[in-house]
């Protein structure tokens, strides 16, 4: 396919396969333990989206050694990504978050650092500390905007506006750190026009991207709002159909990490058609290769 993957970027990047491990920091979020809001975002579950991720309370060592154990049958490849996905991953004392990132980094077989957190949550003192990080490997810190629509933000609870995001972003690239940008296609009340706007005002900006398909998870406010049919999810064949658009809007240099991401099988309410990764996976392909979609051939 005609698109900049994370996998060519890989291999461009560190000349072989690497693998992209999720760790577990133990933190939470601004927007969880009262400090903005105690509620989170309206989508998020209550393992802040890391119910992939490894035990919090294992060491970033043992959570690194566990998770190569888990994938030995699926790869055989020597080199990780080191990912802090769960909540809010700068959103602590800065001692701490050295502590463990420096762990992480200094893994022999750790390749790179990728760390999700808020653009909110990137003050001073934390942005010395990527910076310093940045200089022994490659440091990726991902920020989950999924929305630039201010009517969609509100709604969603994301309790920041869009100038902290550009803000972010400027303040990470002026000390060489890659930013991987959130979007989420398919949320509530947004139409097609208003999801390829997003895509195409964070490609000027991040490095890479991750789109995001709304999934509606058990224990969430969006399920509420879900089963009172205040709005649908999308068809696969709807979701493919935006991808392609999306695909085609965005620079030829920006990395596309994600072309729609997993739900915890446990937790997925709709679309229940995401469930079948590689049904999924196989149609959006084939969408792909019918219209000859090409990453840049719009932007």
């Amino acid at each position: 396919m005609n698109y900049y993957s994370l996998n060519e970027y890989l291999k461009s990047t560190f000349g072989e396969k690497v693998y992209k491990i999720s760790l577990n920091g133990g933190m939470i979020c601004p927007n969880r333990d009262g400090t903005l809001s105690d509620k989170g975002c309206i989508f998020c579950s209550r393992g802040g989206s890391g119910e992939f991720s490894a035990d919090k309370l294992l060491s970033v060592s043992e959570q690194i050694e566990q998770a190569k154990l888990r994938i030995k049958s699926k790869s055989d490849c020597k080199k990780f990504i080191a990912y802090f996905q769960p909540f809010t991953n700068t959103y602590s004392d800065v001692k701490y978050l050295k502590k463990i990132f420096y762990e992480a980094i200094n893994h022999c077989e750790v390749a790179a650092l990728s760390i999700a957190t808020r653009p909110d949550c990137l003050g001073e003192d934390v942005l010395s500390l990527l910076s310093e990080l940045n200089k022994i490997k490659p440091v990726w810190i991902e920020l989950g905007l999924q929305t630039i629509h201010k009517s969609t933000s509100d709604y969603i609870r994301r309790c920041y506006e869009l100038d902290v995001y550009d803000t972010a972003v400027e303040n990470l690239h002026s000390i060489g750190i890659n930013v991987i940008t959130h979007i989420i296609l398919g949320l509530p009340f947004e139409t097609k026009e208003m999801m390829l706007q997003s895509v195409k005002y964070v490609g000027n900006r991040t490095d890479g991207i991750k789109l995001q398909l709304l999934h509606v998870l058990k224990g969430t406010d969006l399920q509420k709002d879900y089963e009172k049919g205040l709005f649908k999810t999308l068809t696969l064949e709807e979701y493919a159909d935006i991808l392609c658009d999306c695909i085609e809007a965005l620079p030829k240099n920006v990395v596309i990490h994600r072309l729609t991401g997993d739900g915890d099988k446990k937790l997925l309410v709709a679309p229940l058609w995401s469930a079948d990764k590689k049904r999924v996976l196989n149609t959006i392909n084939k969408i792909f290769k019918d219209k000859n979609v090409t990453q840049g051939k719009r932007a």
